[in-house]
C-alpha cells in the first residue's frame, strides 16, 4: 500500500517545524507504523553523516532516529550548505555536486531537481507506512513560489495533508496565520487542513476568542496549542545561535568559562550542546576580544569556509588573545576547520576555498591543511592516545571536511587512533591545544565530563562524580518526552482521519 502523508508547514522559519516533524515521527513510532521523514529541500550548515557517508540534514537524522529507522540520502536529496555570500554548497543524494549562486540555483538547478525528488518520494511511498514531510521557511514567499521545491509542490506530489505551524513566542500570530492563508493560491490554500500554534506561554484560556475567531474566518481548525518547551535536541537552523540558550551567562554564575568562537561561517554548532548539561559549566558565543575575556576552555567550532573565517578572525584582533590565551595554560580545542586554523599553514592551490591562496594558521599545533576537491564524509569511531585521559576511551562522531591535514609526528601526537587504521587530529605535548576532525566529540558524554573536571581540578574546585547518562539515553528521552507532549496537546484523532488510520488506541 501507498504511504499516506502528513506535511508540516510553517508561517516563517524557526516556528518549530522540525521538532514537531521529530515528535511525529516517534508517536507515529511508538503505534507501530512505519514512519519516514522527509525534507526535499534543506539549507542548513548542521548535517548529518548516514551509514553510507552521506550528507543531509541534521534535523532529517534527527527525525530518522526518533522513528527508529536508519537514515538515508532518500530523506533529503538535496541540501544546500551556504559557502559565501550568496553561493552554497549543493549537495544531492548526499554528495557534493558543484557549488552555485543564488541565482543560478533559482533558475537553472530548480527544474532539475524535481525528477531527483520525486524518485525519492516514491521510493518512501513504496518501503513505509506514512512520510513525515517538512516544509521549508514560509509557503507564501511570493517572490519565491514559482520555483519553491520544498512547501506546496511537494504537498501535493506526496498528497498530502498540510498542518501550518505558527509561532506565538514572537507576538503576531493570528496575523501571521491569516497573512500566510491569503496569500496562498486557492489549490494551495486547499491543502492545508489543520493549524497548530506552537511556543506558548501563558493561560491557554487567554487565547480561546482568537482561535474561534481564526477558525471561523479560515474555515480550517485549530488542532492544539503547544506550549513552550525546551528539549536537548539539535538544532540545524543558525537561528538557534540566538536562543536563550546562548545568552551570555554571568561569570559569578558558573565556576567553569566555556568560550566558542561565533564564527561568521560556523557550522556543526551543536558539537557544543553537552556543556549545557555539566554541573556548573556556562558556556558562551564570543565574536571580539572584549567578549573573549579569560574563559577557561576555547573551541574553535567548524566552519564553512576556513580561510574567510581565518582571516575574519585577524582582522577582529583575535589570533593575539587566542595566543595569550595558551601563554596562560587555558586549553584550547578546534574541531574540523576550527583545528585547520590552529595549524601552521593552510594550502588552497585549487580554490577550494575560494581564495586560491595559502594562509598562515594561529601556529598552535604543527600541522598543515592543503585544501582539495574531495570531500571526506564518513562516521568514526575511534581510541584516545595513550595519555591523554586514564584508561582507554572509545569515542563517535562523523567526519565532514575539505583538506587534508598533515602533522610533524616528531613534535605532536595524534588526538585519535581510528579503528579503520587512520590517525585523526592532534594533541600538544602538554594537553592543553587539541583539534580534531571529530564532529559530536562532546557528545562522548563520558569523555567531556573528565575533560571539565581536568579543568576543575586545574582551578582547585571538586569533581562532579555523578553518574553520566549517554548522549542516546538523553535522546531517547527528549523523543518520548515530545511524543507525550504532542499527543497530550494537540487532536490526533484527527490527523489519524486524515491517514486514514482508525483512531490508534495506546
Amino acid at each position: 500500500m501507498k504511504a499516506r502523508s502528513i506535511m508540516i508547514q510553517g508561517t516563517s522559519s524557526d516556528v518549530g517545524k522540525s521538532l514537531i516533524c521529530t515528535a511525529l515521527c516517534r508517536v507515529f513510532s511508538n503505534k507501530g507504523l512505519r514512519v519516514v521523514p522527509f525534507k526535499s529541500q534543506n539549507m542548513a550548515l548542521n548535517s548529518y553523516v548516514t551509514l553510507d557517508g552521506g550528507e543531509i540534514g541534521r534535523a532529517q537524522g534527527v527525525q530518522a532516529e526518533a522513528a527508529r529507522i536508519t537514515a538515508t540520502t532518500d530523506m533529503n536529496p538535496i541540501l544546500l550548505k551556504p559557502k559565501q555570500d550568496m553561493v552554497s554548497e549543493v549537495i544531492v543524494h548526499g554528495k557534493h555536486f558543484l557549488d552555485m549562486d543564488a541565482k543560478s540555483y533559482r533558475y537553472q538547478f530548480v527544474q532539475e531537481a524535481m525528477p531527483i525528488v520525486r524518485k525519492s518520494v516514491e521510493k518512501l511511498q513504496d518501503e513505509y507506512d506514512i512520510i513525515v514531510l517538512e516544509g521549508a521557511g514560509s509557503p507564501a514567499e511570493i517572490n519565491l513560489k514559482d520555483r519553491d521545491i520544498a512547501n506546496m509542490r511537494m504537498a501535493k506530489l506526496a498528497d498530502a495533508s498540510v498542518i501550518l505551524v505558527a509561532d506565538i513566542d514572537r507576538g503576531g500570530v493570528f496575523a501571521s496565520i491569516i497573512g500566510t492563508l491569503a496569500l496562498l493560491d486557492k489549490d494551495e490554500r486547499e491543502c492545508v487542513k489543520g493549524i497548530i500554534i506552537n511556543k506558548f506561554r501563558g493561560m491557554r484560556e487567554l487565547l480561546d476568542d482568537g482561535i474561534e475567531w481564526v477558525e471561523k474566518e479560515t474555515g480550517i481548525p485549530v488542532l492544539g496549542v503547544l506550549p513552550y518547551i525546551d528539549v536537548n535536541i539539535e538544532a540545524e537552523d543558525s537561528l538557534a545561535l540566538s536562543s536563550l540558550r546562548f545568552k551570555k551567562p554571568k561569570k559569578a554564575e558558573f565556576p567553569i568559562d566555556v568560550a566558542v568562537l561565533r564564527l561568521p561561517r560556523i557550522s556543526n554548532f551543536t558539537d557544543v550542546d553537552p556543556f549545557f548539561d555539566e554541573p556548573g559549566v556556562g558556556v558562551r558565543l564570543v565574536g571580539s576580544v572584549h567578549e573573549l575575556g579569560n574563559p577557561d576552555l576555547l573551541i574553535l567550532p567548524g566552519t564553512k569556509n576556513t580561510m574567510e573565517d581565518l582571516e575574519w578572525l585577524r582582522r577582529a584582533g583575535l589570533d593575539r588573545a587566542i595566543q595569550d590565551l595558551r601563554e596562560k595554560g587555558k586549553l584550547i580545542f578546534g574541531i574540523c576547520g576550527g583545528f585547520q586554523m590552529l595549524g601552521t599553514k593552510l594550502f588552497d592551490p585549487d580554490a577550494v576555498e575560494g581564495c586560491g591562496e595559502n594562509a598562515i594558521g594561529l601556529s598552535l599545533l604543527p600541522v598543515q591543511t592543503v585544501f582539495n576537491a574531495e570531500k571526506k564524509t564518513v562516521q568514526m569511531e575511534g581510541v584516545l592516545s595513550s595519555g591523554i585521559m586514564e584508561g582507554e576511551m572509545n569515542l563517535t562522531g562523523f567526519e565532514i571536511h575539505l583538506g587534508r591535514t598533515s602533522l610533524d609526528s616528531a613534535l605532536v601526537r595524534p588526538f585519535l587512533l581510528l579503528k579503520d587504521g587512520r590517525e585523526d587530529g592532534a594533541i600538544s605535548a602538554d594537553n592543553k591545544v587539541i583539534g580534531t576532525y571529530l564532529h559530536g566529540i562532546f557528545h562522548n558524554r563520558l569523555f567531556t565530563r573528565m575533560l571539565v573536571n581536568q579543568i576543575r581540578r586545574s582551578k582547585g574546585l571538586d569533581e562532579v562524580k555523578e553518574n553520566v547518562q549517554s548522549d542516546s539515553e538523553r535522546r531517547e528521552e527528549a523523543y518520548n518526552l515530545l511524543a507525550s507532549h504532542l499527543e497530550e496537546n494537540i487532536d490526533m484523532d484527527t490527523i489519524y482521519e486524515w491517514l486514514q488510520f482508525e483512531t490508534m488506541e495506546s
